[in-house]
């Protein structure tokens, strides 16, 4: 998909989006999910990765009638929790289509997972492996591995992975209990903006692979995880240029024994499609020699925006006084909490005229947004989404 294109499909999802707005006028602050694009995305990551079986990661945006649309495309999906299992399930996913990815998770999860038909599960501990074998007897596994997420805008850490030696004897465990050793999983990074994100995994992958054929044990997946990035306010590489780069390392690492390779997008798929309409609620200054406005709007790190936390994710802003004369401002949501501030470090200059009432407008914001809106903190509700 050419840059200029996608900047087209971009601008017609907003226009789709502000006319809902503006014949329906629902009540600040709500999350507006394009279903086009969500097909659009959808349809792009498919095209860029043409060979590679795609899992939407249902916890970016878990909106039924996105499910129901990424069904309907032919998706698959991962999970991380029974709640997410029914819902696929209630949307027409077969249970052949679903990969329970979180290896937290409690020994009852797996075996209501089970019943319900999942057979895939990911894991990176002996216990979760054990609970497996128990309560999901027969299923296919895949062990994940730590990896660096150098050029990630948000590294994993070590929460969730083991090292390549144990991995490799989880999965030979998990022979012996009678699953099914699928293969590697691993995760770059959320917001992942360097092709290469996924070379070393790949790599660890493949010596495991290798390692454990040559004890006449195969296992015939890698599991790329998530990652895939998207346009907020800088640039980013090409769908087309992850996969090739992608592509390239499984065949540099390897060779001839290539394994099927799943991934797991989220962010991808789901955040151009939406966009967050706020009001303001309050501007003021600190005092008289301060330039900085602070904009109090009526969403901030508890009603949807908690990936701004150390302004990792610096989404675009637009105003209804868009085209006057800008000054510096501070945002900050409007919770009776110091932490409720969105921000105060990354420049962003808004309307010198904005006012209460206004509407701020916040781009690319259909991912990790209303599933990460707190259920009443101070006794704000959740973020109120709508599909269209």
């Amino acid at each position: 998909m050419t840059e200029s294109f996608a900047v087209d499909r971009r601008n017609e999802a907003e226009a789709r989006i502000r006319r809902f707005l503006d014949q329906e006028n629902p009540s600040t602050p709500c999350l507006v999910i394009d279903l086009e694009t969500i097909r659009a995305r959808y349809q792009a990551i498919r095209a860029a990765l043409p060979s590679i079986d795609i899992f939407y990661a249902v916890k970016s945006n878990p909106e039924s009638d996105v499910v129901a649309t990424l069904v309907a495309e032919g998706s698959h999906f991962d999970v991380a929790s029974p709640a997410e299992i029914d819902l696929c399930l209630a949307r027409g996913a077969e249970p052949s289509s679903i990969s329970y990815s979180n290896p937290i998770k409690k020994a009852a999860d797996i075996a209501y997972a089970y019943s319900r038909g999942v057979r895939m599960f990911v894991s990176d501990s002996e216990q979760d492996v054990r609970f497996v074998a128990s309560h999901a007897p027969g299923s296919s596994v895949l062990l994940r591995i730590l990896v660096h997420s150098k050029g990630s805008t948000y590294p994993f850490g070590n929460k969730f992975g083991c090292d390549a030696e144990m991995a490799t004897d989880l999965l030979r465990l998990a022979h012996e209990l009678g699953l099914v050793p699928l293969g590697v999983a691993f995760h770059a990074g959320s917001q992942q903006l360097s092709v290469e994100g996924w070379d070393s995994g790949i790599a660890d992958a493949a010596v495991i692979a290798a390692k454990l054929r040559a004890e006449g044990i195969e296992t015939t997946t890698v599991n790329l995880g998530g990652g895939l990035p998207v346009v907020y306010q800088e640039s980013t590489p090409s769908l087309e240029a992850f996969g090739s780069a992608i592509e390239a390392s499984i065949a540099r690492h390897f060779g001839a024994a290539r394994p099927k390779v799943m991934i797991e997008p989220g962010r991808a798929i789901s955040a151009e499609a939406g966009m967050i309409r706020s009001s303001v609620v309050l501007v003021s200054r600190k005092s008289y020699s301060d330039e900085r406005r602070w904009v109090y709007v009526d969403i901030g790190r508890y009603q949807g925006l908690a990936e701004t936390e150390g302004e990792a994710i610096a989404y675009a802003l637009r105003t209804s006084r868009d085209g006057g004369p800008v000054g510096p401002i501070v945002l900050a949501g409007p919770t009776c909490d110091a932490d409720d501030v969105i921000y105060q470090h990354t420049r962003y200059d808004l309307p010198l005229d904005l006012r209460a009432g206004d509407h701020v407008d916040i781009l690319h914001a259909g991912a990790y947004t209303s599933s990460y809106s707190s259920v009443c903190f101070n006794g704000f509700p959740p973020l109120a989404t709508y599909c269209i």
